[in-house]
């Protein structure tokens, strides 16, 4: 069951790709199956590489949505067309076998059954397949060199899942083939016909911010970074060329034109600020790091206070003047009448 072309199955692509790129980059199916009661479920479907959704899901026709242009990688439309009828049939086998083993495996109506299955490409590395089912949340089985294997924390459930799930010898062997060959093929397949969104290199915007007060005599220090492309960055509060421990980052959260945000904090004793600094590095600078120092950021802040009081001291003497020479003005004097 091979879906993709042989221009992407050699070492040298993988490789090649893999090194392009400068990270572990995955691609995984996570579908979610909400059993409702004895007849109904709910089957939701998504695609994703690394941390971007390239995949939708259509449940009207049943089938997955390219996000992208280049969502469907390099394949014809027949191939798409296999693979999609492939997930659209394993949806319904699938529900119909935790249907009929539902009391066996002591699952409750309502519940959820979580799937999440793809591979991973590592620069310079092999490529790893997983392959993993959750009942409510927690992990009960994985797959493993064409078997099923029992989480730790499964239980009883787990090992009667796993017992009934490597009975179908043909289903498994196909579901090795699928992870061993199929998905890494089709990751690269996507990685080509991708590259050039994928690759783009935009620089960040960063800025400096003071956020809540952390305590008496303390201040909290924030290093915004935005705007920019690939994902992986390096941003760090500094004070000469050591990096200083107390600090957090939040999450890289998405912007909507498919950018990236985060900020980095700094709690530290309103005395102690003197020398700290912002350093971001980013693949887009070309070794040129941005550093923001916090003594710029006062002087800018006191220069914008400054523009602001200037014009309000001049307005204020301008009314003092004004209102001063209205009072001392004397009524012209009265015109004799004509005779």
């Amino acid at each position: 069951f091979s879906l993709l072309p042989d221009a992407f199955s050699s070492p040298h692509s993988v490789g090649s790709l893999a090194t392009a790129f400068q990270e572990e980059i995955s691609f995984k199916i996570i579908q979610s199956l909400s059993f409702c009661n004895h007849s109904w479920v709910k089957i939701q479907n998504s695609a994703w590489l690394g941390d971007l959704q390239t995949h939708g899901w259509d449940t009207n026709s049943g089938s997955f949505i390219s996000l992208h242009p280049w969502s469907k990688g390099n394949l014809s439309k027949e191939e798409i067309k296999e693979l999609v009828e492939y997930f659209r049939k394993f949806s319904i086998g699938m529900s119909n076998k935790f249907h009929r083993h539902a009391s066996e495996w002591q699952l409750k109506y309502p519940f959820e059954i979580q799937i999440t299955r793809g591979c991973e490409l590592h620069p310079g590395g092999p490529t790893i397949a997983f392959y993993r089912y959750a009942y409510q949340g927690s992990e009960v089985m994985h797959f493993q060199n064409n078997s099923w294997f029992p989480s730790p924390k499964g239980g009883t459930r787990a090992q009667d899942m796993c017992k009934v799930f490597n009975q179908h010898v043909v289903i498994t062997n196909r579901v090795q083939r699928i992870l061993s060959d199929t998905c890494p093929r089709f990751l690269l397949s996507i990685l080509d016909a991708g590259k050039a969104d994928l690759q783009r290199q935009v620089k960040p915007e960063a800025w400096l911010s003071t956020g809540s007060n952390p305590g008496p005599g303390r201040q909290m220090l924030v290093c915004h970074v935005s705007g920019f492309h690939p994902k992986p960055i390096w941003v760090k509060w500094m004070r000469g060329q050591q990096v200083q421990q107390d600090t957090h980052q939040s999450g890289i959260l998405p912007n909507a034109d498919g950018t990236w945000y985060l900020q980095v904090f700094m709690d530290v004793k309103a005395t102690e600020t003197s020398g700290l600094y912002c350093r971001v590095r980013h693949s887009s600078l070309g070794g040129q790091d941005i550093l923001l120092y916090l003594e710029h950021h006062h002087n800018s802040m006191g220069l914008i206070i400054l523009a602001m009081m200037v014009p309000l001291v001049l307005l204020t003497a301008l009314a003092f003047w004004l209102r001063k020479r209205w009072s001392h003005c004397e009524p012209p004097a009265n015109l004799l009448p004509l005779k």
